[in-house]
């Protein structure tokens, strides 16, 4: 055995090489983090690539308006600013009605950039939001995950979300919508969640409060935070988890969260009075008897303890009682109980379609398919399960929260495809836990199982226990240095010591290959996995260069090995912009409402807001009604010009005829005369000869099918696969200006009332009177316009005002 001078000389040298070895760790994972942001970054720009730096889709050209308007304006003009343009002749007080959190996030980088002469525009910035935060999005997922189930878990989660098609769908260059930064809110408001959790720190409670603020201002999805922490809060203390960890982590949430919440315009009160926030305030009240009764339990004897208990529970019961009436009373009144139609949507997936079309004519909030599951998370969905069960081994409070993150997002992901996004998130760190411990027991094994690896495990156990040995003796001697010499442990039982420690050392040993698989096994598992991931990986990098990069306002398809583009909405917004009068309004389906407002900068009757359901209503009825009617509707809005989108040319499926339902739907909600049956034949929707007459002559279909048979003699629809039943017609109150090279948009101008010509004055016949006068016995015939004698008249009262002179009457 070494003697003692040289076990305490070897003790250093192994805390050193431990140290030195955790600190190559640290840099490592933070190499391995910078390389996850660079991939997260440059996946996303295979738009930019492919096509130019264009914005996508059609809520984010709103959101670069705003943003134009407020690195133009400032923030103050911002906040007051009433868009006349927008859902004439109602109009839209921007700041009150957006989250800013998207907006102002790109303003400050802009600001930023061009403060150190980096003379990036506006567009650029917006263009490049989203892969930016995609970056740091997967930063904190590391963070979320590391708090769960340690760093290496944590490393993988964030490669998954960083390559994850269900995330880069919302995020890719030009995607500038609130989900670009929100995700990252989200997941960040989680992070620190956990963090405050095993901490119990005020400091992260803090900031925790102010990431949700962050939340708040950037996503209407922050009432998921607000509700799934209250949850999970509950659910620690019903099974009995309850701490002051727990209470620092919520309690200054809930308070500080929901005053910074009221802050934003657009929340404001709501934040205190709709049902969607009720269930925090509930459980705050719950948190805090639960807390003064581990206060109480403290300070009392278990007799006292009994009495004061109940006293406790019987007056909170009662406090909950009264909370719980004051609430039910707030929202009586209302007929959705405090709801908001999203929120019910997702509670009762039936609703929507039952009473809010407008919600259910949305494609992003029509519920999912298999295939999509396969698609957005891929490899994901078949990882998720192993990863709730590593959860549970051990179940602590983080890991009880990534639990009920994945199984509440994956239930609302059911509910709406759009909430796919809420699930990438909850996935990718179930699924990392997953690989991070599959990893672990598979290098274990094989680590186990090569030859002399045993001994090698033997001791570095050993080395372990006489480190702590040679601290503890250490600690003593700095403790305790007046000890002689005869106090100390002679060199017999030192030997009976380690001769006892022998056979425990060899027990875990043996104890761990027993947990060991074969090795065969191992090697091929561990194959497998790798060969998993880079299925992953492929499918994701061919997701985010062919799927989720086209932007939809530049289609194109590949035929013959050649890619072909369609332009066809530039075209007509640049039509719209170069040849109309800039007050003059258009009016189409909500769906391009945004786009006509920032592209074309002309006047709209709605948009994508979808906040005034009469006003689409309005919209819808006029495309369902006859030529007549529907020129009386637009005309009395003061419309200029309509266009709708057809794609029967060039197999465009998303065109207005495929939406027209829809409109209906929500027009006959409003005005009873409209009704879906008239437009059905047996219950199906047909455009040929077997569709119904109303179907026939409503305006929908004379603007999208007016001169179509010209395009092949046939007029043959190539998305309805039929050809149309009314061909040869004309059009008497509305003229085509405009339609694009492929036909995909068709601009018709409203035709001017007969009696009289708009934006003139209105031209009257000459009212002719005549003159009767006797001369030498016979009647002299006058024909006098009175329209000119009346100009003349004010023309000369007029001048003799000036100048007092008397004109000639020409008349004389």
């Amino acid at each position: 055995m070494a003697p003692p001078e040289a076990s305490s000389a070897a003790f250093p040298n192994r805390y050193a090489s431990n140290a030195l070895r955790h600190a190559f760790g640290d840099v490592l994972s933070y190499f391995i983090l910078l390389l996850i942001g660079v991939l997260a970054f440059s996946i996303r720009i295979f738009s930019v690539i492919k096509y130019e730096s264009v914005i996508h889709e059609f809520d984010p050209y709103f959101n670069y308006r705003v943003t134009k308007f407020l690195t133009k304006q400032g923030i103050y003009e911002f906040w007051n600013w009433f868009d006349d343009r927008t859902w004439y002749p109602l109009g839209r007080v921007i700041g009150g009605t957006v989250y800013p959190g998207l907006t102002l996030t790109a303003g400050t980088i802009w600001w930023l950039l061009n403060s150190l002469n980096i003379p990036l525009s506006v567009e650029t910035v917006c263009v490049f939001t989203a892969p930016i935060f995609s970056a740091l999005a997967s930063w904190a997922t590391y963070l979320l995950t590391k708090e769960v189930k340690g760093a290496g878990a944590g490393l993988t989660s964030a490669f998954l979300l960083a390559m994850v098609p269900s995330y880069i769908s919302r995020s890719v260059a030009g995607s500038y919508d609130n989900e670009a930064v929100a995700i990252f809110a989200l997941i960040f408001t989680f992070g620190l969640y956990i963090k405050t959790l095993n901490t119990g720190s005020l400091f992260y409670a803090t900031l925790n409060a102010l990431a949700y603020f962050y939340m708040v201002c950037s996503w209407g999805g922050y009432t998921f935070i607000i509700n799934l922490i209250p949850m999970h809060v509950l659910l620690c203390v019903v099974t009995g988890r309850y701490s002051s960890r727990l209470y620092i982590a919520y309690a200054p949430l809930v308070v500080l969260g929901t005053l910074l919440a009221a802050s934003v315009p657009v929340v404001g009160f709501n934040a205190v009075m709709t049902s969607e926030h009720f269930a925090s305030f509930l459980v705050f009240i719950i948190i805090h008897v639960v807390a003064f009764v581990y206060y109480i339990k403290g300070i009392l004897s278990p007799k006292m303890f009994k009495v004061a208990v109940t006293l406790v529970v019987s007056v909170g019961l009662a406090v909950c009682c009264a909370m719980i009436a004051v609430l039910i009373a707030l929202v009586a009144s209302s007929p959705t109980k405090g709801w908001s139609g999203r929120s019910l949507s997702l509670l009762d997936p039936t609703y929507a379609s039952k009473y809010i079309p407008i919600i259910a004519s949305v494609s992003e909030h029509q519920p999912p398919t298999w295939p999509s599951y396969f698609m957005d998370i891929n490899v994901l969905a078949f990882l998720v399960p192993a990863g709730i069960i590593a959860c549970f081994l051990p179940l602590s409070d983080a890991s009880s929260f990534a639990v009920l993150y994945i199984a509440t997002s994956a239930y609302f992901s059911g509910v709406m495809v759009r909430l796919m996004l809420v699930l990438a998130p909850a996935a990718c760190i179930t699924s990392g836990i997953a690989l991070s411990e599959a990893f672990d027991v598979f290098t274990r094994s094989i680590k186990f199982q090569l030859p002399g690896v045993l001994s090698n495990a033997e001791v570095d156990v050993g080395e372990t226990s006489s480190a702590v040995v040679e601290a503890q003796n250490v600690a003593g001697k700095t403790d305790k240095p007046e000890e002689t010499s005869k106090d100390r442990p002679s060199r017999k039982k030192k030997k009976e010591r380690v001769h006892e420690e022998k056979p425990s050392t060899k027990a875990k040993a043996e104890k761990k290959r027993l947990l060991a698989l074969p090795l065969a096994a191992s090697v091929i598992s561990l194959l497998l996995l790798v060969f998993l991931g880079a299925f992953y990986v492929r499918h994701c990098v061919w997701a985010a260069a062919e799927v989720y990069s086209a932007p939809s306002v530049v289609l194109s398809y590949r035929s013959h090995g050649r890619l072909h583009i369609f332009d066809d909405f530039r075209e007509a917004y640049a039509w719209l912009r170069h040849n109309t009068d800039v007050n003059d309004k258009v009016a189409s389906w909500w769906d391009y409402g945004y786009q006509t407002t920032a592209m074309a900068n002309r006047t709209v009757i709605v948009d994508n807001n979808t906040w005034n359901n009469t006003h689409i209503a309005t919209v819808g009825t006029a495309m369902s009604s006859p030529e007549r009617a529907a020129w009386e509707i637009f005309h009395s809005l003061d419309v200029k010009y309509v266009f709708v989108i057809f794609g029967g040319l060039i197999g465009y499926p998303s065109d207005d005829i495929n939406k027209f339902l829809w409109m209906v739907r929500i027009g006959g909600g409003l005005f009873p005369h409209i009704k879906e049956a008239d437009y059905l034949r047996d219950g199906s929707y047909r455009i040929d000869s077997k569709a119904t007459p109303t179907m026939l002559n409503c305006l929908m279909y004379k603007l999208s099918y007016y001169r179509f048979v010209e395009t092949d003699g046939k007029a043959f629809d190539k998305v309805r696969q039929t050809e149309i039943g009314k061909k040869y017609f004309k059009l008497t109150h509305f003229e085509e200006v405009f339609t694009t090279h492929h036909w995909m948009v068709r601009i018709y101008k409203l035709k001017p009332p007969k009696n009289r010509i708009r934006g003139k004055t209105k031209k009257s016949k000459p009212v002719q009177f005549s003159l009767f006068c006797s001369k030498n016995n016979s009647d002299v015939h006058l024909q006098v316009d009175f329209n000119l004698l009346m100009l003349w008249q004010k023309t000369s009262s007029r001048n003799s005002s000036r100048s007092g002179a008397q004109k000639k009457n020409p008349w004389h």
